[in-house]
């Protein structure tokens, strides 16, 4: 299976955000889209990532203080990101060794969409299932 049949499945939007904008409206982006992790945008494109993971651990070590701070102090500038045409067995890799759980889809440069490890999970799940369907299907024909 490929990334360009997860995102057929689950869309394309995109929940992003600016850098200089506060983490108090990073949580309030998070919460009104219902998502774990927003792409940080500027005007060049795509300037990184941030996740609730990351807010809840510079909470640890700054406090409250933390919401006020802009998303850049807090996001992740090396972002691992796919193609549409990736596997999503390849990025299951990926998304494992580096640890990572949402990943941007980019197509020709553009923000494209974005996967979780949850729609990674989903579509193997989905594999799983239609290979036991044609196994049965197999048995079952004797």
């Amino acid at each position: 299976m490929r990334i360009a049949d997860v995102l057929r499945s689950k869309g394309t939007a995109v929940a992003t955000i600016e850098p200089q904008r506060s983490v108090s409206e990073l949580l309030a982006g998070l919460a009104e889209h219902n998502v774990g992790a927003m792409v940080v945008v500027d005007t060049a494109g795509i300037a990184g990532i941030v996740s609730e993971r990351d807010v809840v651990r510079r909470l640890h070590e700054r406090g409250a203080a933390l919401l006020d701070a802009q998303v850049s102090e807090i996001m992740t500038t090396m972002v691992a990101s796919c193609a549409p045409d990736d596997s999503v067995d390849q990025l299951s890799v990926v998304m494992t060794e580096r640890r990572i759980r949402h990943v941007p889809v980019l197509d020709k440069g553009e923000l494209a969409g974005i996967v979780s490890i949850g729609d990674v999970v989903k579509s193997r799940l989905n594999e799983l299932e239609k290979s036991q369907e044609q196994l049965e299907a197999y048995i079952a024909q004797g």
